[in-house]
């Protein structure tokens, strides 16, 4: 008898339907994979379901959705969706092309995950700045990292920057899931996340070749600066206030260098109506994927998560 004989090819697999569904219905299997149903079929009745491939999926029509973005299935809506929600929603896939906020569908490469060029899956280094305290930077899952303060009244610093980099012409999408577990309780801390072309030991605006999102202490204003070396944006408002506790997506599209856009859970922020644009236009380092915290001398603590953080590039 073979060691191993074949099942099924693994493309498309029988599923037993728990309800009547149509075809193009998405589902999720038992291994926590999404399927689309290949025909009508009635409950109790076996179906082909694809598991690979690419399909247009009804989407959820107030976001933006950029090449390279991880798709969930929002369950009560039918809809794929930037987040997962904690109710029954599921990953989907990634992105394929660029989808304006009013389109009604997405094209998505199903239960295939983006590939990051840099990110802190592939690996960070972590600097750390103190003296008593203990300030720490450890992976979160496979692709985030979490930077934690000691309660500790110092100067700290701690940081994670990607081993692997990019140039600014690479055409780069960046992608961070943040959430701000504890933002302190002064003014004193800052955080950071995005890409630049190092870091440093004190304050992540004194880079000279970066893009980040920015939060000032315990206040809950989301800004974001630039600098491509010549050219400095200072913190700008991005109107967003984050919820401490809760993930949010921030996502830096750099394919036109002259003018990065930047979105959060899908919607543009500082759009050149509501506030400045963002360049890399002269940016001649390599660029990684960095998250940054920093705190003057008090005792405040602070913990935050880049649940997954990453660096998409392509040739086009």
């Amino acid at each position: 008898m073979p060691i191993a004989r074949l099942y099924q090819a693994g493309t498309t697999i029988d599923w037993v339907a728990d309800a009547a569904y149509d075809a193009g219905a998405v589902i999720q299997l038992r291994d926590g994979r999404a399927g689309v149903v290949s025909c009508n079929v009635e409950s109790g009745g076996t179906v082909g379901v694809h598991v690979t491939g690419q399909f247009y999926v009804a989407k959820t029509t107030s976001m933006v959705v950029l090449p390279s973005s991880k798709l969930f299935f929002d369950h009560s809506a039918s809809k794929c969706h930037l987040l997962h929600r904690n109710d029954r929603d599921f990953f989907l896939g990634t992105a394929l092309e660029d989808e304006a906020a009013g389109d009604t569908e997405a094209l998505v490469n199903l239960n295939v995950q983006p590939v990051f060029t840099s990110g802190f899956e592939t690996g960070f280094s972590t600097v750390r700045v103190l003296t008593a305290g203990f300030p720490v930077a450890v992976g979160a899952g496979r692709e985030g990292v979490n930077l934690e303060f000691s309660a500790t009244a110092e100067v700290q610093k701690v940081d994670a920057l990607a081993h692997r980099g990019f140039l600014a012409t690479a055409e780069p999408i960046a992608h961070f899931l943040v959430c701000v577990n504890d933002n302190g309780d002064a003014a004193a801390m800052d955080l950071d996340w995005g890409i630049a072309t190092g870091t440093h030991a004190s304050d992540f605006e004194a880079i000279t070749q970066r893009v980040g999102f920015h939060l000032d202490g315990n206040t809950l204003d989301l800004d974001l600066a630039s600098d491509d070396g010549s050219t400095d944006t200072t913190l700008v408002d991005t109107t967003v206030n984050i919820v401490e506790g809760t993930p949010f997506l921030c996502q830096i599209d750099a394919r036109d260098i002259a003018a990065v856009k930047c979105y959060v859970d899908g919607v543009r922020v500082l759009d050149g109506t509501t506030g400045t644009l963002t360049t890399l236009a002269i940016a001649a380092g390599t660029f990684k994927a960095i998250a940054h915290m920093e705190k003057t001398s008090d005792d405040t603590p602070g913990n935050f998560s880049v649940l997954y953080g990453g660096v998409c590039t392509a040739q086009v």
